[in-house]
């Protein structure tokens, strides 16, 4: 009698059809998963778009408009992958693989989110191409006056008739500006315009997701989601479901001392990570790790039926 034969001696066995198990599972869960989805319907909510945002919040809109226009936006000073600035750089001590890896992802905030957008709408619009060419034609120290005075006046701005209304004020071409683009972003227009199509497939969102980043609609959302990173972060599904489970791991590390209160907080997470990665991978050459199932046998315990049939077999 061999090893297996003796493993099940005395196990009662009884023939089934392993297809059609297979099958009536299959069937079951498929009945199960059409009637929650009916009933449940998807976890997820629909994207977040511009349009959205220049519908629900005109004033947030602009006012993140003006500030991408004077270069005062996060996207504008956030540094590498996408300006040269140094405004979200993250270091630690010498370490630091996002200068490192420079701007790969080039981005003009002025450009690609207002000036853009604003010369193609300009087409077929005398007013608006009047202000965009007094704006440019402008000295850089009128235009930041221009926009200094009107991002104060949003401060206790109001919509009337779908328009952003301010107190009277300097803002020269401004105020024309920036009720173009709020219309182009009604229309959903800058949704598009925003996307990179350099590509043949366009599935590049990074400037109308740092657009969107730059303003507070986004994150007002994320905050009622529990999805920032004082909450459960990426972690979490939109919604009252459980998401990514297996990011616990990172995630927690953010509600912790000292990463809940360190400006380099990803980095240190990334390093982390990185670090405790390796060290798992290295535990088969590490002298003390690899020796703790000599020193703590719980594997025998397991198999420990394994191990008394090749004792007997070796004895025999």
């Amino acid at each position: 009698m061999n090893n297996q034969e003796r493993y099940y001696q005395g196990v009662r066995m009884a023939p089934y059809d392993l297809v059609k198990e297979v099958a009536v599972a299959l069937l079951g869960v498929a009945v199960v998963v059409l009637i929650l989805a009916a009933v449940f319907s998807s976890p997820d909510v629909r994207p977040v778009t511009i349009q959205d945002w220049a519908q629900q919040d005109p004033v947030n809109f602009v006012s993140t408009a003006s500030s991408e226009l004077a270069g005062q936006s996060a996207s504008a000073q956030y540094g590498p992958p996408y300006t040269g600035g140094s405004g979200s750089v993250q270091t630690l001590g010498p370490v630091a693989p996002q200068a490192w890896a420079g701007v790969h992802l080039p981005l003009d905030p002025q450009q690609d989110f207002v000036l853009g957008p604003l010369e193609l709408a300009s087409v077929g619009n005398p007013q608006l191409s009047a202000a965009l060419k007094a704006y440019q034609a402008a000295m850089p120290k009128q235009r930041q006056a221009w926009l200094t005075s009107y991002t104060k006046a949003l401060d206790n701005a109001k919509v009337q008739n779908g328009l952003v209304v301010t107190a009277a004020g300097d803002f020269g071409a401004v105020p024309t500006l920036m009720d173009g683009l709020l219309g182009v972003a009604r229309s959903g227009g800058l949704d598009g315009l925003l996307v990179d199509t350099r590509r043949f497939y366009s599935t590049d969102f990074s400037r109308p997701l740092l657009f969107l980043g730059d303003g507070t609609y986004l994150s007002g959302l994320a905050k009622r989601q529990n999805l920032l990173g004082n909450q459960w972060g990426v972690m979490n599904e939109t919604g009252s479901y459980p998401g990514q489970a297996w990011l616990w791991l990172y995630t927690m590390w953010y509600q912790v001392p000292p990463y809940n209160t360190a400006a380099n907080a990803d980095l240190l997470v990334v390093l982390t990570m990185g670090f405790l990665t390796l060290v798992l991978a290295l535990v088969p050459f590490t002298p003390v790790l690899r020796d703790i199932p000599r020193w703590i046998p719980i594997h025998r315990l397991i198999w420990r039926r394994d191990y008394r049939d090749a004792s007997s077999a070796h004895v025999e």
